[in-house]
């Protein structure tokens, strides 16, 4: 970091005894209201907090209203804004989603009848992102549990690319103690190498003229330039050139022809990152396929079980419906054979949004569907909790609400849907997922969580 920094590095030791700033991302699709927070200056709807509230602690976190994502990694947006056509519908793969911070970043970015694939090859890990992806609710994102090299069987399938590589973890020095003891040399040069058989599996995957953003969380030129620089050549990529404001504080970077932007924590409000962007030469052709029927994968649900939840959706017309078992779930419409080409080809763990169970003649309504963006509130009876029912509703335990009926109840926080109960009289029955509950014991007196209004 010395040879890297020159005279810079003392203001970089120091940088790194300082606490680490924590940042969140809104969803602008369950918050309307933009908070009076310092604004992080590359990304939209995202702002620094004063300090770190207890999250576990808000029923807006966990009704996926903000993120609590690292500042330096939303540039990412920067990357897509400059150089995509976001308007248009676009096939997208977050490599390694989980937990899921690019992944719903990414979604928030897109346009709705675009498809967002988020893979993560650790299976428990690949269930957070699925949950997390379930908490946004955006509606157009497919999880995969998949090895990157496994994304070879979909030739020139995605427009654009975001390999968030396992790395040495320089970046999080300050933030992560653990990564300190994992750091050494060995380790770098082992992740390194990662790094470029994970680049080459997924290579083939990018059309042609597609874009790939590569990132890390650390600093060394192996892990950043080099593997960037080496993917170039082997493949005749070109580098892309990113725009920066100079009050941005970021440091471009250029090795070999490769424009890279590195983030340092006595230059930016964030930990440390580092970014390169590269396009794929050559023109992509899309294939005309004739010959037999193809026989689809993806299950269409039938006209009497549609009609059963359509009215759910506000513009039910733009999905198509899928049943799996007695799940039904909705996807954009125009994505109906991507989608088919995923489960044809991968694992897919969570596809678009999970509508309701079908139970003979009854439906009930799954939990991704009161977090959705394409909820249509009117079709269900609404209960506003305070703070405190909020909370033991998310720790799963029985809360009492007034009336009586028998029905499903949709029920919110500051008018932001948290999940679903059934009423029976004067009793409801929880369907908060058990395994999403809120495990930690809660405090006597609540603090109100002020993170967004």
């Amino acid at each position: 970091m010395e040879q890297i920094l020159g005279s810079s590095f003392k203001n970089f030791e120091a940088a790194l005894d300082q606490p680490a700033p924590i940042s969140i991302r809104l969803n602008s699709s369950k918050i309307f209201t933009e908070p009076d927070l310092p604004k992080v200056p590359w990304a939209n709807n995202a702002f620094y907090l004063p300090e770190r509230p207890q999250f576990t602690l808000d029923p807006l976190f966990h009704a996926g209203s903000y993120y609590v994502q690292e500042a330096s990694s939303m540039f990412l947006e920067q990357a897509l804004k400059q150089q995509v056509d976001l308007e248009q519908p676009l096939r997208v793969l977050d490599l390694c989603g989980a937990p899921g911070g690019k992944t719903t970043h990414l979604a928030s970015l897109i346009s709705e009848d675009s498809l967002l694939v988020a893979n993560e090859v650790i299976k428990n890990r690949a269930s957070i992102l699925a949950e997390n992806v379930a908490k946004w609710g955006s509606g157009n994102v497919v999880v995969t549990n998949n090895d990157p090299r496994q994304f070879s069987r979909l030739p020139d399938f995605f427009d654009l690319m975001v390999v968030d590589a396992p790395c040495s973890g320089e970046g999080m020095f300050r933030k992560d103690p653990q990564a300190v003891n994992e750091w050494s040399e060995e380790n770098v040069k082992l992740c390194a190498q990662r790094q470029q058989r994970i680049l080459m599996d997924v290579w083939e995957a990018l059309k042609p003229g597609g874009l790939l953003v590569y990132s890390t969380c650390t600093w060394n030129e192996s892990e950043n330039e080099q593997n960037v620089a080496w993917l170039a050549e082997q493949e005749n990529a070109t580098s892309v050139k990113l725009e920066l404001k100079p009050e941005w504080g970021i440091e471009a970077s250029e090795y070999q022809g490769i424009e890279g932007y590195r983030f340092y924590p006595q230059q930016v409000k964030g930990e440390g990152f580092f970014m390169a962007v590269l396009r794929k030469t050559g023109d992509y052709e899309e294939s005309i396929k004739g010959g037999r029927k193809k026989k689809y994968k993806v299950i269409i649900a039938g006209k009497k079980e549609q009609a059963l939840v359509r009215s759910w959706f506000q513009y039910p017309d733009k999905f198509e419906w899928l049943q799996w078992g007695e799940i039904i779930s909705a996807i954009p419409a125009s994505q109906f054979e991507a989608l088919d080409e995923l489960y044809q080809n991968m694992h897919v763990i969570y596809a678009g949004t999970e509508v309701a169970e079908v139970k003979g003649k009854k439906l009930k309504p799954m939990h991704p569907l009161a977090l959705s963006r394409h909820l249509n509130k009117n079709e269900f009876s609404i209960v506003d909790l305070e703070l405190e029912q909020a909370l033991k509703y998310l720790r799963k335990e029985d809360i009492a609400l007034e009336g009586g009926g028998s029905d499903w109840v949709l029920l919110q926080y500051k008018q932001v849907p948290l999940g679903w109960a059934k009423q029976i009289g004067n009793r409801i029955n929880n369907y908060y997922p058990k395994e999403w509950r809120i495990r930690m014991e809660l405090p006597t007196e609540l603090p109100e969580i002020s993170v967004v209004k």
